[in-house]
């Protein structure tokens, strides 16, 4: 084979490819999926009895009282979510932003109080918001039989006085 053939032949290959990629390009966009995951509890039946009974377990860990979903704050002021669980043992309660879990800080606090034996009431505050604080926040309860989640989206918007 002479080498202007196989020249030829690579230069072939190469347009489709990069055919196949651009074409791939515009369709992936409008079909793009969201790298947050809106957390929602798991319910329903399972295929076997004993994922049946893992989930849907009595004393399992069930968020009873959270904040709304969709909250637009005011730069410069406090934002504050809520999170209250149930569950035997009583949950433990972790704060995720964007899918990474998150921590007190000098901007950010969070609070935690035990009510009653099985039940558990954590707040998430920042206080001043800014900018980077936009995003997807999740409160998660977990104890040894579930997990059950929820997210809250907040954007902001500028207040002029």
């Amino acid at each position: 084979m002479s080498r202007s053939m196989l020249l030829l032949i690579l230069l072939g290959i190469l347009l489709l490819n990069c055919q196949e990629i651009l074409g791939r390009r515009g369709r992936g966009r409008s079909r793009s999926k969201s790298r947050v995951q809106i957390g929602l509890p798991i319910t329903g039946k399972y295929r076997d009895p004993e994922s049946d009974q893992y989930y849907n377990n009595n004393n399992g860990a069930k968020i009873l009282l959270a904040s709304h979903f969709d909250l637009e704050y005011v730069l410069g002021h406090k934002i504050a979510f809520l999170c209250v669980a149930r569950g035997n043992p009583r949950p433990h309660v972790t704060w995720f932003k964007d899918g990474a879990e998150i921590y007190t800080h000098h901007y950010l606090h969070i609070h935690e109080w035990q009510v009653g034996p099985d039940k558990v009431k954590s707040k998430l505050e920042i206080d001043p918001a800014t900018q980077m604080d936009a995003g997807v926040y999740e409160c998660t309860a977990d104890n040894m039989y579930s997990i059950d989640r929820r997210s809250f989206k907040t954007d902001f918007s500028i207040a002029f006085d």
